[in-house]
């Protein structure tokens, strides 16, 4: 193993094991910062045996190429992958000084508006999947409905990550009470009630339908086969029912997560418990929902604006 493939090892192995960072995360480093290291070692006229020798030039020109490449978004992500490798260097006392430290790192990154479902295309496509359960020809086709109309109603009733919906477990759900245990991003818990009735009905029948793949699976939402439910089966899911409800949309679950922050803050709900409802870390990444609430400010400046006074 060469020295820069260690270095990138053993910081891996530090995020993991001791920072106890999300598997996605880690892997997202390994990526970033091992396509760091064959950017350097191919445009370094000199052979590269460290990645602690790396100076602010070869910075420079790296982020240079990443602007060339890449959305700014990624660039920001992969800088930040970088300049996390080098603050691990500083604490190890592996380098004496930080080569970010000697260039300026400034770009506009732009506003991307999340994307939201309108009101009455979630209720047709929530209307198709439950006409596809209670008009099923098989028993099958009816039992994967009904799961399929669980997964919808919980995207749309809590505004969870797909992520965290796929990795539910049996014991995370408490349909007594209506709560459900979520297990956020760097594994942070957060607790979500469910405010709809009809949502629990779905899911207790679902449960009560699938309980024995669920015993068996220990995760709450199962596949055909009794293994845990993927990401890519939920989006070909909601795939297959936009198809069949004709709608000229392309939806992803994400967009349920937006639909559902954005909604509640039209109607009034404090940005705070928006905040905690979706897990973030900060209310900085949640007030981009305030960029997307136009029909509240149509309301606001029709009610409230004085030009509505005027007789002219």
């Amino acid at each position: 193993m060469t020295n820069t493939k260690l270095e990138i090892k053993n910081y891996l192995d530090y995020c993991s094991l001791q920072k106890r960072l999300d598997v996605k995360t880690v892997k997202a480093y390994r990526i970033d910062l091992t396509q760091f290291a064959g950017y350097i070692s191919r445009t370094q006229q000199t052979q590269v045996t460290t990645l602690t020798k790396t100076t602010p030039d070869a910075l420079e020109l790296y982020i240079s190429h990443l602007h060339q490449t890449y959305k700014p978004k990624t660039v920001k992500r992969k800088i930040a992958s970088l300049k996390a490798l080098f603050h691990y260097f500083e604490y190890r006392d592996l380098i004496m000084q930080n080569p970010f430290s000697k260039i300026q790192i400034k770009f506009r990154e732009p506003t991307i508006l999340p994307k939201t479902i309108p009101l009455d295309t979630i209720e047709h496509l929530l209307k198709t999947i439950y006409h596809w359960q209670d008009n099923a020809r098989t028993s099958r086709q009816r039992k994967e409905a009904l799961r399929d109309t669980a997964v919808c109603e919980l995207l749309f009733a809590t505004g969870m990550r797909i992520s965290e919906l796929c990795s539910l477990r049996a014991d995370d759900i408490n349909l007594q009470d209506g709560t459900i245990l979520i297990y956020g991003k760097g594994s942070k818990e957060r607790r979500i009630q469910l405010g709809s009735p009809d949502v629990i009905a779905v899911l207790e029948k679902y449960k009560k339908e699938f309980s024995s793949e669920i015993e068996n699976c220990r995760n709450f939402f199962v596949n055909q086969s009794g293994r845990a439910l993927s990401d890519q089966s939920v989006r070909r899911m909601i795939t297959k029912y936009t198809k069949l409800a004709a709608i000229d949309l392309h939806i992803t679950p994400h967009m349920f997560r937006h639909t559902f922050a954005t909604s509640l803050l039209e109607a009034d709900v404090d940005i705070r418990y928006i905040q905690e409802m979706l897990g973030h870390s900060s209310i900085n990444i949640t007030e981009i929902y305030t960029h997307v609430a136009v029909a509240k400010q149509r309301d606001i400046l029709a009610s409230k604006h004085p030009r509505k006074d005027f007789h002219i």
